[in-house]
C-alpha cells in the first residue's frame, strides 16, 4: 500500500527530446523561405559566390568614392604605366603597418624608343584611406570629395595606379570600377523586363490555352530559332549613331529583354498548366477574383523561389550579352564606359602582348559570371522541393 502511495506522489518525468526530433519538428513548421534558406547555406560555394556577387554591387553604387581618379581624366606624362604592386616594406626595408606603393622610373628604349616604367625602392608612399581628394558628386546629388583610396596630400603630384593605365593615361582601377556600374546594373534592368514580359506573356498562354497560348509560342519559337549574334548585331545597329549615351543604354537593355523573355516565358507556362487547376486557384475562381489578380498574387508566389533562382541564372546572360556588343563596338560606345567598352583597347593582339593589364576588364566578367552561376545553382537546388 505504501509503495503505491509512493508512485503517486512521484511526479511523472517527461520524455527527452531527442536532437533529430527537434531538427524534425522544426522542419516541419517551417515556412518554404525557411526550408530554403537552410538548404541554400549548405551550398558553401553558392553562399560564397553571393558574398562576391555582393561585393561587387556595392562596387557599383559606392564607384565614385571607391575610384581615385575620375574615369575620364587623362595623364598624358603616363601611358600604359603598368599596375603598380602593393608592398607592406618601406624604402629603407622596414615592415610597414599599413600598405603603400614604389614609386615609378620611366625608361625610353633607345631602339625602339619605347616608354617603360619600373619600380622605384628608394621611393614608397603610403596609402591612406577615407582622405580627401578631388571632388565629385556622390549619384550625382551629393558633393563631397572622401576617397576610398589615396596616397595623401604629401604625394600628391605621385603617379598611383593600382591596375596600370591605359592609352591615354587613364587609371585603368577607376574606369573599371566605374565600368561595374554600367554592366552590371544592364544585367539587373534587362532581367527585370525579362521579368515581367516572362511572367505575364507566360502566365497568359498557360492560363488561357487555345488560340493565345499557341500565338504566344509560335513567337517564342521563331524568336529563339534565330541566331543570336546576327539579331543582336541587327538590333544594336538600327540604334542611331547620334544617340546620347543615356538613350544607347536604354535600348541595349530593350534589345536584351526582348530576346531574354522566352526562356522564363516557358517556365512560367509550364507552372501555370500544372497549377491552374489546383484547389486554390479554383477557390480564388470561385470567389470572384479576377484573372491578374489570380496570376500575381496566387499563382506567382506559389513558385516565386523558382523564379529567383531563374533570374539568378539569367543575369549573366544579359552581362555577358552587353559585353560582347560593346566590343565589337555595336553597343555602348564611349564616353560611356562599361566593362564591354573597355575591352576595345584589347583588340590588337601586339597591344595586349605589350600591355595585358588592358585585358582585366575581361578577368572581373570572368569572376561575376562565375559568382552568379555558382550562386544560382545554390538557388536552383535550395528552390527544389524534393531536394534533401
Amino acid at each position: 500500500m505504501s509503495e503505491n502511495v509512493v508512485r503517486a506522489a512521484t511526479p511523472a518525468i517527461p520524455p527527452t527530446v531527442t536532437e533529430p526530433e527537434a531538427v524534425e519538428t522544426r522542419v516541419y513548421v517551417a515556412s518554404p523561405w525557411q526550408l530554403m534558406w537552410w538548404r541554400f547555406r549548405k551550398h558553401r560555394l553558392a553562399v560564397v559566390s553571393s558574398v562576391v556577387v555582393i561585393l561587387f554591387y556595392l562596387v557599383a553604387v559606392f564607384c565614385e568614392v571607391i575610384a581615385p581618379f575620375d574615369p575620364d581624366h587623362i595623364d598624358g606624362l603616363h601611358k600604359y604605366v603598368p599596375p603598380q604592386p602593393i608592398s607592406f616594406v618601406d624604402q629603407d626595408g622596414n615592415f610597414a603597418f599599413r600598405p603603400g606603393v614604389y614609386g615609378l622610373t620611366a625608361h625610353r628604349d633607345p631602339s625602339t624608343l619605347l616608354l617603360t616604367y619600373t619600380p622605384d625602392t628608394s621611393q614608397w608612399y603610403p596609402i591612406h584611406f577615407f582622405t580627401e581628394g578631388p571632388e565629385y558628386k556622390l549619384w550625382g546629388l551629393i558633393d563631397t570629395n572622401v576617397h576610398l583610396v589615396e596616397l595623401g596630400p604629401d604625394a600628391s603630384d605621385q603617379p598611383f595606379f593600382l591596375l596600370g593605365t591605359d592609352r591615354l593615361g587613364r587609371d585603368m582601377f577607376s574606369r573599371i570600377v566605374y565600368g561595374a556600374r554600367i554592366s552590371l546594373s544592364i544585367g539587373l534592368v534587362g532581367v527585370t523586363l525579362s521579368l515581367l514580359f516572362g511572367i505575364i506573356l507566360g502566365g497568359v498562354s498557360g492560363l488561357y490555352s487555345g488560340t493565345v497560348d499557341t500565338v504566344i509560342q509560335r513567337v517564342i519559337e521563331f524568336i529563339r530559332s534565330m541566331p543570336t549574334i546576327p539579331l543582336w548585331l541587327a538590333l544594336a545597329a538600327a540604334m542611331p549613331p547620334k544617340w546620347p549615351p543615356q538613350y544607347v543604354y536604354f535600348g541595349i537593355t530593350i534589345i536584351l529583354s526582348l530576346i531574354g523573355w522566352t526562356s522564363l516565358a516557358r517556365v512560367v507556362r509550364g507552372r501555370f498548366l500544372s497549377l491552374r487547376e489546383e484547389d486554390f486557384v479554383l477557390a480564388a475562381r470561385f470567389a470572384g477574383s479576377s484573372e491578374w489578380r489570380i496570376i500575381w498574387r496566387h499563382m506567382v508566389p506559389s513558385f516565386l523561389s523558382h523564379i529567383i533562382a531563374t533570374i539568378t541564372l539569367a543575369i549573366p546572360g544579359m552581362i555577358l550579352s552587353e559585353t560582347a556588343l560593346s566590343f565589337l563596338g555595336l553597343g555602348l560606345r564611349p564616353p560611356v564606359v562599361s566593362w564591354g567598352v573597355l575591352l576595345q583597347d584589347a583588340q590588337n593582339v601586339q597591344t595586349v602582348a605589350l600591355y595585358p593589364w588592358l585585358l582585366y576588364p575581361g578577368l572581373f566578367v570572368v569572376v561575376i559570371i562565375l559568382a552568379f552561376n555558382f550562386m544560382g545553382d545554390g538557388l536552383r537546388d535550395a528552390a527544389d522541393p524534393y531536394g534533401r
